[in-house]
Protein backbone atom coordinates (compact mmCIF):
# COMPACT_ATOMS: atom_id res chain seq x y z
CA UNK A 1 0.00 0.00 0.00
CA UNK A 2 1.23 3.30 -1.11
CA UNK A 3 2.69 5.61 2.03
CA UNK A 4 0.17 8.51 1.42
CA UNK A 5 -2.93 5.96 1.26
CA UNK A 6 -1.99 4.20 4.10
CA UNK A 7 -1.41 7.92 6.08
CA UNK A 8 -5.33 8.56 4.52
CA UNK A 9 -6.89 5.22 5.71
CA UNK A 10 -9.03 5.88 9.26
CA UNK A 11 -8.81 3.01 11.72
CA UNK A 12 -12.03 4.99 13.47
CA UNK A 13 -14.13 6.71 11.84
CA UNK A 14 -15.37 10.43 12.60
CA UNK A 15 -18.76 9.28 14.28
CA UNK A 16 -16.63 6.67 16.46
CA UNK A 17 -14.03 8.89 16.97
CA UNK A 18 -16.97 11.24 18.35
CA UNK A 19 -18.47 9.28 20.29
CA UNK A 20 -15.23 7.51 22.01
CA UNK A 21 -14.44 11.13 23.60
CA UNK A 22 -17.78 11.29 25.06
CA UNK A 23 -17.68 7.63 27.12
CA UNK A 24 -17.94 7.96 30.37
CA UNK A 25 -16.92 5.45 33.06
CA UNK A 26 -19.75 3.98 34.79
CA UNK A 27 -19.21 1.39 37.37
CA UNK A 28 -20.95 -0.43 40.78
CA UNK A 29 -19.51 -2.62 42.59
CA UNK A 30 -21.43 -4.95 45.52
CA UNK A 31 -18.09 -6.99 45.85
CA UNK A 32 -17.28 -8.13 49.65
CA UNK A 33 -13.98 -7.59 49.87
CA UNK A 34 -13.86 -3.70 47.75
CA UNK A 35 -15.02 -1.89 51.11
CA UNK A 36 -12.26 -3.43 52.91
CA UNK A 37 -9.60 -2.60 50.57
CA UNK A 38 -10.54 0.91 49.96
CA UNK A 39 -8.30 2.55 53.13
CA UNK A 40 -5.66 0.70 51.10
CA UNK A 41 -5.74 1.48 47.76
CA UNK A 42 -6.62 5.02 49.25
CA UNK A 43 -3.59 5.47 51.12
CA UNK A 44 -1.05 4.01 48.70
CA UNK A 45 -2.61 6.64 45.79
CA UNK A 46 -2.15 9.14 48.44
CA UNK A 47 1.56 7.82 48.30
CA UNK A 48 1.71 7.84 44.54
CA UNK A 49 3.66 11.34 43.19
CA UNK A 50 1.21 13.50 41.14
CA UNK A 51 3.63 13.18 38.13
CA UNK A 52 3.25 9.29 37.86
CA UNK A 53 1.09 8.48 34.72
CA UNK A 54 -1.58 6.30 35.16
CA UNK A 55 -0.80 4.13 32.56
CA UNK A 56 2.46 3.58 33.64
CA UNK A 57 1.00 2.34 37.10
CA UNK A 58 -0.79 -0.13 34.91
CA UNK A 59 2.03 -1.35 32.83
CA UNK A 60 3.83 -1.57 35.86
CA UNK A 61 1.67 -3.99 37.99
CA UNK A 62 1.13 -5.85 34.48
CA UNK A 63 4.81 -6.84 34.24
CA UNK A 64 5.49 -7.80 37.80
CA UNK A 65 2.43 -9.93 37.19
CA UNK A 66 3.67 -11.67 33.91
CA UNK A 67 7.26 -11.58 35.31
CA UNK A 68 6.53 -14.17 38.85
CA UNK A 69 4.56 -16.02 36.44
CA UNK A 70 7.02 -16.86 34.02
CA UNK A 71 9.69 -17.53 36.85
CA UNK A 72 7.06 -20.23 38.10
CA UNK A 73 6.82 -21.47 34.92
CA UNK A 74 10.51 -21.60 34.09
CA UNK A 75 10.75 -23.91 37.10
CA UNK A 76 7.30 -26.08 36.18
CA UNK A 77 6.90 -25.61 32.26
CA UNK A 78 4.20 -28.30 31.97
CA UNK A 79 2.76 -28.03 35.47
CA UNK A 80 3.92 -31.83 36.43
CA UNK A 81 7.22 -30.73 38.61
CA UNK A 82 6.49 -28.81 41.35
CA UNK A 83 8.12 -25.28 41.44
CA UNK A 84 10.35 -24.05 44.45
CA UNK A 85 8.60 -22.48 47.01
CA UNK A 86 9.32 -19.52 46.98
CA UNK A 87 8.19 -18.62 43.36
CA UNK A 88 4.71 -19.54 44.32
CA UNK A 89 5.46 -16.53 46.84
CA UNK A 90 6.83 -14.74 44.47
CA UNK A 91 3.38 -15.52 42.33
CA UNK A 92 1.21 -14.35 45.33
CA UNK A 93 3.44 -10.90 46.02
CA UNK A 94 3.16 -10.23 42.48
CA UNK A 95 -0.83 -10.87 42.19
CA UNK A 96 -1.20 -8.59 45.13
CA UNK A 97 0.92 -5.98 44.06
CA UNK A 98 -0.93 -6.00 40.85
CA UNK A 99 -3.98 -6.20 42.34
CA UNK A 100 -3.35 -2.93 44.18
CA UNK A 101 -1.98 -1.00 41.68
CA UNK A 102 -4.72 -1.58 39.28
CA UNK A 103 -6.89 -0.47 41.80
CA UNK A 104 -5.03 2.70 42.35
CA UNK A 105 -4.73 3.47 38.89
CA UNK A 106 -7.67 5.11 38.01
CA UNK A 107 -7.53 6.84 41.44
CA UNK A 108 -4.82 8.49 40.41
CA UNK A 109 -6.07 9.25 36.63
CA UNK A 110 -8.99 11.20 38.50
CA UNK A 111 -6.41 12.75 40.95
CA UNK A 112 -4.44 13.91 37.96
CA UNK A 113 -7.61 15.25 36.33
CA UNK A 114 -6.80 12.52 33.51
CA UNK A 115 -9.04 10.46 32.91
CA UNK A 116 -9.87 9.00 29.41
CA UNK A 117 -11.42 6.56 27.31
CA UNK A 118 -8.24 5.40 25.73
CA UNK A 119 -6.91 4.99 29.46
CA UNK A 120 -10.02 2.80 30.30
CA UNK A 121 -9.25 1.02 27.12
CA UNK A 122 -5.62 0.87 28.39
CA UNK A 123 -6.25 -0.48 31.45
CA UNK A 124 -8.99 -3.72 30.27
CA UNK A 125 -6.56 -4.41 27.38
CA UNK A 126 -3.55 -4.79 29.92
CA UNK A 127 -6.40 -6.99 32.35
CA UNK A 128 -7.09 -8.96 29.73
CA UNK A 129 -3.32 -10.12 29.04
CA UNK A 130 -3.00 -10.51 33.24
CA UNK A 131 -6.22 -13.00 32.88
CA UNK A 132 -4.43 -15.70 31.52
CA UNK A 133 -1.10 -15.38 33.44
CA UNK A 134 -3.28 -15.05 36.57
CA UNK A 135 -5.33 -18.19 36.11
CA UNK A 136 -2.04 -20.43 34.56
CA UNK A 137 -0.03 -19.43 37.86
CA UNK A 138 -2.86 -20.82 39.82
CA UNK A 139 -3.04 -24.44 37.74
CA UNK A 140 0.68 -24.68 38.38
CA UNK A 141 0.94 -23.60 41.61
CA UNK A 142 -2.05 -26.66 42.36
CA UNK A 143 0.12 -28.61 40.53
CA UNK A 144 -2.96 -29.30 37.61
CA UNK A 145 0.29 -30.19 35.22
CA UNK A 146 -1.13 -34.20 36.29
CA UNK A 147 -4.79 -33.33 34.71
CA UNK A 148 -4.30 -31.32 31.67
CA UNK A 149 -8.33 -31.08 30.91
CA UNK A 150 -8.40 -29.82 33.97
CA UNK A 151 -5.93 -26.66 33.60
CA UNK A 152 -7.04 -25.95 30.08
CA UNK A 153 -10.81 -25.68 31.30
CA UNK A 154 -9.77 -23.40 34.31
CA UNK A 155 -7.65 -21.29 32.06
CA UNK A 156 -10.79 -21.24 29.65
CA UNK A 157 -13.26 -20.28 32.45
CA UNK A 158 -11.22 -17.02 33.35
CA UNK A 159 -10.91 -16.29 29.94
CA UNK A 160 -14.82 -16.44 29.37
CA UNK A 161 -15.65 -15.02 32.81
CA UNK A 162 -13.62 -11.63 31.88
CA UNK A 163 -15.40 -11.84 28.01
CA UNK A 164 -18.59 -12.58 29.68
CA UNK A 165 -18.10 -9.44 32.22
CA UNK A 166 -17.12 -6.93 29.67
CA UNK A 167 -20.09 -8.32 27.32
CA UNK A 168 -22.56 -7.13 29.77
CA UNK A 169 -20.91 -3.86 30.63
CA UNK A 170 -21.14 -3.53 26.34
CA UNK A 171 -24.67 -4.30 26.48
CA UNK A 172 -25.76 -1.84 29.92
CA UNK A 173 -23.13 0.53 29.37
CA UNK A 174 -21.83 0.06 33.30
CA UNK A 175 -19.38 -1.88 34.45
CA UNK A 176 -20.78 -4.27 37.07
CA UNK A 177 -18.90 -6.45 40.19
CA UNK A 178 -21.05 -8.61 41.71
CA UNK A 179 -20.36 -9.93 45.74
CA UNK A 180 -18.12 -12.30 44.52
CA UNK A 181 -16.18 -10.95 41.74
CA UNK A 182 -12.30 -10.38 40.44
CA UNK A 183 -10.72 -9.19 43.90
CA UNK A 184 -12.71 -12.06 45.63
CA UNK A 185 -10.96 -14.48 42.71
CA UNK A 186 -7.31 -12.70 42.77
CA UNK A 187 -7.16 -13.16 46.81
CA UNK A 188 -8.36 -16.68 46.50
CA UNK A 189 -5.33 -17.54 44.03
CA UNK A 190 -3.21 -15.53 46.50
CA UNK A 191 -4.23 -17.86 49.10
CA UNK A 192 -3.73 -21.02 46.83
CA UNK A 193 0.11 -19.67 46.37
CA UNK A 194 0.88 -19.05 49.58
CA UNK A 195 -0.74 -22.85 50.62
CA UNK A 196 1.61 -24.18 48.30
CA UNK A 197 4.42 -21.41 49.61
CA UNK A 198 3.89 -22.76 52.81
CA UNK A 199 2.78 -26.49 52.93
CA UNK A 200 4.30 -27.09 49.33
CA UNK A 201 2.61 -27.58 45.84
CA UNK A 202 2.67 -31.42 46.47
CA UNK A 203 0.11 -30.32 49.09
CA UNK A 204 -3.15 -30.07 46.18
CA UNK A 205 -2.56 -33.59 45.48
CA UNK A 206 -2.89 -35.19 48.21
CA UNK A 207 -6.18 -37.48 49.10
CA UNK A 208 -8.47 -36.97 51.53
CA UNK A 209 -12.10 -38.27 52.60
CA UNK A 210 -13.55 -41.65 51.82
CA UNK A 211 -13.81 -41.39 48.72
CA UNK A 212 -10.04 -40.19 48.14
CA UNK A 213 -10.67 -37.27 46.80
CA UNK A 214 -7.68 -34.58 45.95
CA UNK A 215 -7.55 -31.18 47.20
CA UNK A 216 -7.13 -29.48 44.11
CA UNK A 217 -10.63 -30.51 43.52
CA UNK A 218 -11.51 -27.95 46.20
CA UNK A 219 -10.53 -24.74 43.65
CA UNK A 220 -11.57 -26.47 41.31
CA UNK A 221 -15.09 -26.89 42.08
CA UNK A 222 -15.02 -23.38 43.51
CA UNK A 223 -14.07 -22.24 40.47
CA UNK A 224 -17.09 -23.91 38.80
CA UNK A 225 -19.37 -22.71 41.01
CA UNK A 226 -18.73 -19.31 41.34
CA UNK A 227 -18.35 -19.46 37.44
CA UNK A 228 -22.22 -20.39 37.27
CA UNK A 229 -23.28 -17.81 39.54
CA UNK A 230 -21.36 -14.78 37.89
CA UNK A 231 -22.54 -16.06 34.50
CA UNK A 232 -26.70 -15.57 35.75
CA UNK A 233 -25.56 -12.33 36.98
CA UNK A 234 -24.02 -11.38 33.58
CA UNK A 235 -26.84 -13.14 31.45
CA UNK A 236 -29.52 -11.67 33.32
CA UNK A 237 -28.61 -8.20 32.79
CA UNK A 238 -27.84 -9.38 28.86
CA UNK A 239 -31.29 -10.57 28.33
CA UNK A 240 -32.36 -7.22 30.32
CA UNK A 241 -30.95 -5.50 27.37
CA UNK A 242 -29.22 -2.12 27.86
CA UNK A 243 -29.17 1.67 27.52
CA UNK A 244 -28.94 1.70 23.81
CA UNK A 245 -31.09 2.38 20.69
CA UNK A 246 -33.77 -0.30 20.99
CA UNK A 247 -32.70 -1.33 24.44
CA UNK A 248 -30.05 -3.39 22.81
CA UNK A 249 -26.43 -1.90 23.21
CA UNK A 250 -24.60 1.24 23.98
CA UNK A 251 -22.82 0.82 20.91
CA UNK A 252 -25.65 2.48 18.13
CA UNK A 253 -26.26 5.50 20.29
Amino acid sequence: MPLLAYKEQRILSPQQLRKLSEHKYSCFSASLLDPLLQPWWNWLVAQTPLWLAPNLITIVGLMLNIVTTLILICYSPNGVEPPPRWTCFLCALGLFVYQSLDSIDGKQARRTNTSSPLGELFDHGCDSISTIFVALSACISCQLGHYPNWLFFQCFCAIALFYCAHWQTYVSGTMRFGRIDVTEAQFSIIAIHLVSAILGPEIWLTKVGFGKIELWYGPAITTIVCGVISLTYVFSIVVAGGVGKNGSTVAPL
